[in-house]
């Protein structure tokens, strides 16, 4: 009896294995937190293919998009953590307890890959009344509630922009037009819907060298490389040395209690992804920078994030809960 007890044992450990090592068995559910055509799109439909190549199995990218990105990660999150549901996602999930959306964040995922970071640009319309950073800003003083400013829902990349901007130059007077994404945004920019738009560089780069869009300064401290003659916000007002360098994260996730190793193929699918010359390629066309990173490094970049801009939103007064009350130090 003990012997057939062991063998049965050893049989079951063997399959277990074996159903491990086979992974994936059939099709992973990959799911884009925003709509088609915006910046985490771009991402990963460009990483993915080559990503697919090192797990020899299809990942079915879908886009779900909805309250700041919150409908996919729950959608996720409430999925089995087999490894067959991934969150394709963005910046936007570290701030939904302090702006109201949501009680889960990141802290509910495993890090698979945060690919890349973006650097943040305010463009607009090509026949907009002002050219650059100082001009928008004395044309909104003087046209109160003219300026329609595109946005992204709270939390979302536009919201912690324009909180930067009214820290540094006091409250301004615009008015907010909501979008499911910066893809749709920045399309309604190129056809007159909105006058500006705070964005991702690498969504808005090639309307800016096709003339659809005008770029009115760069949020940072430096010239960007592929904007070399762009001017950069810090050159309008130093007061934004406070808060800069900043900007949009594009990563994949999975939930916590997935298998140890499917997480390892996981992360090994799209740690070689990431240094296809094609996606490198494209990621410096597009101004993005390449990171890569996963494990603790992951997570301690996420953290790093999540202290410096819940506390910008916190003092900007736009946060629904204050920081501290979810443990969220202030940096």
């Amino acid at each position: 009896m003990k012997r057939i007890i062991i063998g049965a044992l050893s049989a079951f450990a063997l399959t277990a294995t074996a159903a491990v090592a086979e992974y994936p068995e059939k099709e992973i559910q990959g799911i884009i937190q925003w709509g088609a055509g915006g910046s985490t799109d771009t991402v990963m439909r460009s990483v993915t293919p080559h990503a697919e190549e090192v797990l020899g199995g299809t990942v079915v990218m879908q886009n779900m998009t909805g309250a700041v990105g919150a409908i996919a990660l729950n959608h996720v999150a409430g999925s089995a953590a087999d490894g067959y549901t991934i969150l394709m996602g963005a910046e936007n999930p570290m701030l939904y307890k302090v702006m109201g959306l949501g009680d889960k964040d990141y802290s509910e995922f495993i890090p698979i890959s945060i690919l890349a970071r973006g650097t943040a640009v305010l463009v607009a319309h090509p026949d907009a009344p002002f050219n650059d950073y100082a001009e928008m800003i004395a044309y909104v003083k003087e046209n109160p509630g003219e300026v329609r400013f595109g946005s992204t829902g709270p939390g979302g990349l536009p919201s912690v922009i324009t909180a930067m901007i009214n820290a540094v130059e006091g409250e301004l007077d615009v008015t907010a037009v909501p979008y499911d994404g910066d893809g749709p945004a920045l399309t309604g920019l190129q056809g007159g819907a909105i006058d500006v738009m705070p964005a991702v560089l690498g969504a808005s780069i090639e309307g800016i060298r096709a003339g659809n869009m005008k770029v009115l300064a760069i949020m940072d401290t430096a010239a960007n490389d592929n904007l070399p003659d762009a001017p950069f916000v810090t050159q309008f007002n130093e007061g934004y040395n406070a808060y800069l360098p900043w900007g949009p994260f594009f990563g994949v996730f999975t939930p916590k209690g997935t298998p140890d190793d499917v997480v390892a193929k996981l992360v090994d699918a799209y740690a070689t992804a990431a240094q296809n010359p094609d996606f490198v390629q494209l990621m410096d066309d597009r101004g993005f920078t390449l990171m890569a990173i996963g494990g603790d490094e992951a997570d301690a970049f996420l953290t790093k994030w999540q202290q410096g801009t819940a506390w910008l939103l916190q003092d900007a007064g736009l946060t629904k809960a204050s920081p501290e009350e979810f443990g969220i130090a202030r940096p």
